[in-house]
């Protein structure tokens, strides 16, 4: 994208997941907002936004981090919120292994005291190491943190699946953190290695 789409998806995220109420625009209970009040009031707070816009950062994002309704004229973000929306996603069961991409400035701490969902709803996990990798490299030197879901299931945690393929789930407690990965196929369990400490 563009410079400009990249600023404009920026303001898309933090409106649609973190502070509507910055630019006075009002979400319904499952995050969706109106895509025509969404253009004035950004608009209106000195944002540069059209539907065209909006329509280019949608088809662009990688990620799928925004949904379209059927009737083409509400948005809103398909996870990441740290506001209270109810997304309508019911429980799924999840592969034997997740992923998470982090910054390696945070391990000591994560494996220590698991992984939380901070600000957000949801802690986010990947299907693969190399999606992992890439949300890690967004905020420093990236780790990638495996994750026995499926044993976490088994233990009574509840996951979640976006419509984009992203899973969430409330935490991760440091037993069911992989870390280092030892390739494709093993791994060491957190509480066994040294960073732990």
């Amino acid at each position: 994208m563009r410079p400009e789409r990249v600023r404009q998806s920026r303001f898309l995220s933090r409106v649609l997941r973190h502070a509507p109420d910055a630019i006075d625009l009002s979400l319904d209970d499952a995050g969706w907002a109106d895509i025509d009040a969404l253009i004035a009031q950004a608009n209106a707070h000195g944002v540069a936004l059209d539907r065209v816009a909006i329509d280019e950062i949608v088809a662009a994002n990688d990620k799928q981090r925004y949904a379209i309704d059927d009737s083409g004229t509400r948005i809103r973000a398909r996870q990441g919120h740290s506001i209270a929306v109810d997304l309508g996603l019911v429980p799924v069961e999840p592969p034997a292994r997740l992923f998470h991409g982090t910054a390696t400035r945070h391990l000591r701490s994560i494996l220590r005291d698991g992984l939380h969902r901070g600000r957000r709803m949801h802690v986010h996990l990947s299907t693969d190491a190399d999606t992992a990798r890439r949300v890690g490299s967004r905020h420093g030197m990236p780790a990638v943190l495996g994750v026995r879901a499926h044993a976490m299931h088994a233990a009574g945690h509840v996951f979640l699946r976006a419509e984009n393929g992203v899973w969430l789930v409330d935490r991760v407690p440091r037993g069911f953190i992989e870390y280092p990965l030892a390739g494709a196929g093993s791994s060491v369990p957190a509480e066994t290695t040294d960073e732990a400490s």
